[in-house]
């Protein structure tokens, strides 16, 4: 495929999983990976063989994946890429101890693919079959400056791979890139970077909001921010998966869909796949896209990353992935939701006090 664009958002995973190999079979100098997943399966092996075969060529090859995600993928896995001179490191064992029930919860979900200091993969998927037939949002960027400022905060990942106490402040600082901020979270309850700049975004709100996301469980300085939006005139559309792969979370996220929907934000469910983007757009300019749900979770405890902007040509494509998504999605029925059954009600406030670990 040929990309005259300098940014280009993919949906559909088999075309983005094509060309991100093709890429990789171009690289001169280097491929770094950062992702939460990358499963042993043919599209997992697809990218092993792929970067297998750029390390025997004598380009550096990088790659981290979180502990929890890789599952039964472990170093023996990557035996011919070692061989090479790959590098393969998996983010934070997980380990006994006395922070071991929120430890095994602080994992590493960003989503990052560098080639070059001339092409950078940002978005919500990871690297595997097991999503090829979901909605997603992959962003492919070639920019030098962006790709760069990319690379050092891989560089930062990769350092402290194994590492429990670092300068978060450090490694989270938000990066401004020409008309883009790069913006970083990692586990802490008190400062949510992404967290508080998507509020920001929603307070800045002229006109519309659009929300995609696979798992909706906001706090509440996020909700009201929301409701108040609204009251502005605002129009708030919230896009979800009508089931998603964590069904605990699509009984969670009941509790607050009514409650809002009667404060005026529009929710919709689509219908064909898992639905697993995760983006933002503000009046039709203004984007946020990357790795990071709308939960508590990922504000609380995961390592996430998001690209904020307003670049017009990416807001343009985010604008159209977006009424596309719309075309096949449903309305929230209000009616329905007063009408769910009891049961469902008990698990909502049973599953109440763990939101934070959803």
């Amino acid at each position: 495929m040929k990309l005259k664009e300098p940014y280009h958002l993919f949906s559909q995973p088999l075309q983005y999983y094509n060309q991100i190999i093709e890429d990789i079979e171009k690289a001169k100098e280097f491929i770094y990976i950062e992702t939460f997943r990358l499963s042993k399966d043919e599209i997992g092996d697809r990218f092993k063989d792929a970067l297998t075969r750029k390390a025997k060529d004598g380009i550096e090859v990088k790659l981290l994946i979180d502990y929890w995600g890789a599952g039964p993928v472990n170093h023996e896995h990557f035996n011919d890429l070692i061989s090479y001179k790959g590098e393969v490191r998996f983010f934070e064992k997980i380990k006994l101890s006395t922070d071991l029930f929120t430890r095994g919860h602080k994992r590493n979900h960003r989503k990052m693919i560098l080639i070059d200091d001339e092409i950078s993969w940002i978005g919500s998927s990871n690297i595997t079959g097991y999503n090829i037939n979901w909605r997603e949002s992959m962003l492919r960027l070639r920019s030098y400056d962006l790709t760069v400022n990319l690379v050092k905060m891989f560089m930062q990942d990769f350092r402290i791979y194994n590492k429990y106490v670092f300068n978060k402040a450090w490694n989270t600082r938000p990066v401004r890139s020409g008309n883009f901020e790069i913006v970083r979270d990692a586990p802490s309850v008190a400062v949510k970077r992404i967290n508080q700049q998507f509020i920001r975004m929603i307070k800045r709100a002229e006109k519309s909001i659009y929300i995609e996301t696979p798992y909706f469980l906001p706090g509440f300085l996020l909700r009201k921010a929301l409701v108040d939006a609204t009251r502005r005139g605002v129009k708030v559309s919230v896009i979800l998966p009508r089931q998603s792969d964590v069904n605990l979370v699509d009984i969670l996220r009941n509790k607050y869909l009514g409650p809002l929907c009667k404060s005026g934000v529009d929710f919709l469910f689509y219908g064909p796949h898992n639905l697993h983007a995760k983006l933002i757009l503000i009046d039709e300019l203004h984007f946020a896209i990357g790795s990071s749900n709308f939960d508590y979770r990922s504000f609380r405890y995961m390592y996430e990353i998001m690209l904020i902007g307003s670049e017009p040509s990416i807001a343009r494509q985010i604008l159209s992935h977006i009424k596309k998504t719309l075309a096949d999605s449903e309305p929230f029925d209000l009616e329905s939701w007063y009408n769910r059954p009891g049961v469902n009600k008990l698990f909502e406030w049973i599953l109440l006090p763990f939101r934070h670990l959803l």
